[in-house]
C-alpha cells in the first residue's frame, strides 16, 4: 500500500471506536473519542484527528489512561463546575461540561468549569464552537506537557497552551470560532509531519541543543518557538495558571508525555469560560456581532477566522478524509486487521 487511505466519515469513526474498544477503553468512551477525533481530522487538524489514535490507544492498552473512567461532577457553587476526568480521556468529561454549562451560565449570566486528572483535549476550539451553537460566548483554556522555554530561558516549562474562544454571530450561520496554540504551530502538526515523514517549517521549533530545526522529531526531543517571542511566552504562562493551577491539574513539567505509554497518567487541566453575551449586552449583542462581521467581509481580502475550517468540513462529507498508508497500517495493526474493512 502506497497511496492514501481514504475513509468516509463514518468508516473513519467505525475504525477509531474499533481501535480503542480492543485496546481496553469502554465503548461509550470510544465513542466519544472517535466523534472528536474524526471531527479534527474533517475539519483539517490532522495533528488533533486520526494521527492520534496510535498513542491514544496504547495509552489506554497500557493504563496510562483509563479507558473506562468516568468524569465526576461537583457543582460548588450555582456558577462553578468542578470535573474529575479520573485520569481518563479529556473527550468524555468535555461532554459532560457542554451539556451541564449552557443552563448555568443561562441562569448566571456566568458560568465555568475545571476539569483535573485530564488528557489531551484535542481541538480547543470544536469545545468552544459546540457552546456557541447553544448561543454562549466561551473561552477553553488547557495546558500540555512541557515544549516551550519561558522567554530568555532554554528548558522547556511550559506547554504549547492551546486557547480557544467561539461566539455566535446569527441565526442560521456557523458560530465565529478562534483557536490558536501559543507556539508558532501546534504540537500535534509537528508529530503528524514526523508520521508522514515530512519536513516541517523552518521557524517552528529548536532541537534540544537551541537551534533552529526542520526535522520534526529533533523539534519533538526540543523546543517549541512561541509567536510573538516574548509575548508568546508570556500567554503560555497565562494558560498554565487559567488550565492547571485554577484546576488543579499538574503543571506542564510535570506532566508526562501524551505520545507515549512511558510514565503515569499526564494529570492535564482545563478550564472552560461560558458567558450568556444576550443577559450581558442587555439584549443587542446579536446586532453588534452582525455588523462587526459584516465590516469584516467587507474588506477586501480580508476574512472571518475559521473560514478554511468549514471549507474543509463540508469537504469531508462529501469526499471523507485521506490517511498516509503509514499511519492506516499502524492504527489497523491495533485490531489484527490491514485491510480497509
Amino acid at each position: 500500500m502506497t497511496q492514501s487511505v481514504r475513509l468516509s466519515l463514518e468508516e473513519a469513526d467505525a475504525l477509531v471506536r474499533k481501535v480503542l474498544v480492543a485496546c481496553n477503553t469502554a465503548p461509550d468512551n470510544a465513542a466519544s473519542v472517535a466523534r472528536a477525533l474524526v471531527a479534527a481530522e474533517a475539519d483539517g487538524q490532522g495533528g488533533h484527528g486520526l494521527s492520534r489514535l496510535p498513542s491514544y490507544a496504547l495509552q489506554s492498552r497500557c493504563g496510562k489512561v483509563d479507558g473506562h473512567a468516568r468524569p465526576v461532577l461537583e457543582r460548588p457553587t450555582p456558577a462553578l463546575l468542578r470535573v474529575d476526568a479520573g485520569h481518563g480521556f479529556a473527550f468524555p468529561a468535555f461532554d459532560a461540561v457542554i451539556d451541564a454549562l449552557p443552563a448555568m451560565a443561562t441562569a448566571a449570566g456566568i458560568a465555568m468549569a475545571s476539569i483535573r486528572r485530564s488528557h489531551h483535549f484535542g481541538q480547543a476550539g470544536a469545545h468552544c464552537e459546540r457552546l456557541a451553537e447553544k448561543g454562549l460566548v466561551a473561552f477553553v483554556f488547557g495546558n500540555t506537557p512541557k515544549a516551550i522555554a519561558p522567554w530568555g530561558g532554554k528548558a522547556a516549562l511550559y506547554g504549547t497552551n492551546p486557547i480557544a474562544f467561539a461566539a455566535p454571530v446569527s441565526a442560521g450561520q456557523p458560530p465565529l470560532v478562534i483557536d490558536l496554540a501559543v507556539s508558532r504551530a501546534a504540537r500535534g502538526k509537528i508529530m503528524a509531519a514526523q508520521k508522514a515523514g515530512t519536513p516541517i517549517p523552518e521557524g517552528w521549533a529548536l532541537d534540544k541543543t537551541g537551534n533552529p530545526t526542520t526535522d520534526p522529531a529533533a523539534a519533538l526531543a526540543g523546543t517549541m518557538v512561541p509567536i510573538g517571542e516574548a509575548k508568546g511566552a508570556a500567554l503560555a504562562l497565562m494558560v498554565e495558571v487559567m488550565a492547571a493551577a485554577v484546576a488543579g491539574a499538574c503543571l506542564a513539567f510535570e506532566a508526562s508525555s501524551l505520545l507515549d505509554t512511558e510514565g503515569g497518567p499526564p494529570d492535564l487541566g482545563q478550564t472552560i469560560v461560558a458567558i450568556d453575551p444576550h443577559l450581558a449586552s442587555g439584549g443587542v449583542y446579536g446586532e453588534r456581532m452582525e455588523t462587526l462581521v459584516a465590516e469584516i467581509v467587507a474588506e477586501a481580502g480580508a476574512r472571518v477566522p475559521g473560514t478554511r475550517r468549514l471549507e474543509s468540513r463540508e469537504r469531508a462529507a462529501r469526499e471523507g478524509v485521506f490517511i498516509g498508508p503509514a499511519l492506516y497500517r499502524e492504527i489497523a495493526s491495533l485490531t489484527g486487521n490491514t485491510s480497509k474493512t
